[in-house]
């Protein structure tokens, strides 16, 4: 799958740093979360977030899928996209963010965040869900909104060899 460079001038914006995992299941499932912003339509999108002052992003990755999703010692696999969407920050401190997503090959697992709901709700995460990727169809509120063929591209022609770049 080839993808022309879709990200706009960034020059002046603070555009926060982040890494999210494409947990995929042999059985062809993979684990999104639901985000409600106030003000705006559920989205899903895959679990990860912002790096922390020196972590890499597999560091990052490590981290957050135990806070989130209660995941540990999982093996971190290749870098397959990166997305850049400029969009305000509800905190005001960015204005837009930059996801290296990375694709991870697990077994199912019952997500059990370590942070725990309360605090996974101060940042607008409501519910963590696997999905049969013959269930994700573009158009339903996914973050990128083109999740669907994205994972489906993954799942069927494994990772590629140079990580693409997608918008939002």
């Amino acid at each position: 799958m080839t993808h022309p460079s879709p990200w706009p001038d960034l020059t002046g914006l603070r555009i926060r740093e982040a890494a999210r995992a494409l947990l995929l299941t042999p059985d062809r499932e993979v684990l999104l979360v639901r985000f409600d912003f106030p003000g705006t339509t559920e989205r899903w999108a895959l679990p990860g977030g912002g790096l922390e002052s020196g972590e890499s992003h597999v560091d990052a990755l490590h981290r957050e899928l135990h806070e989130e999703i209660g995941l540990t010692d999982v093996v971190i696999g290749p870098h397959v996209w990166t997305r850049v969407h400029v969009i305000p920050f509800l905190d005001g401190r960015h204005d837009g963010q930059r996801e290296h997503v990375h694709l991870v090959r697990t077994a199912r697992f019952e997500p059990q965040p370590t942070i725990g709901w309360e605090q996974l709700r101060r940042e607008y995460v409501t519910d963590l869900r696997w999905w049969h990727i013959d269930h994700l169809t573009d158009g339903l509120p996914f973050a990128p909104l083109s999740l669907a063929t994205l994972v489906r591209s993954i799942a069927d022609d494994g990772a590629p060899s140079t990580p693409f770049a997608i918008g939002a």
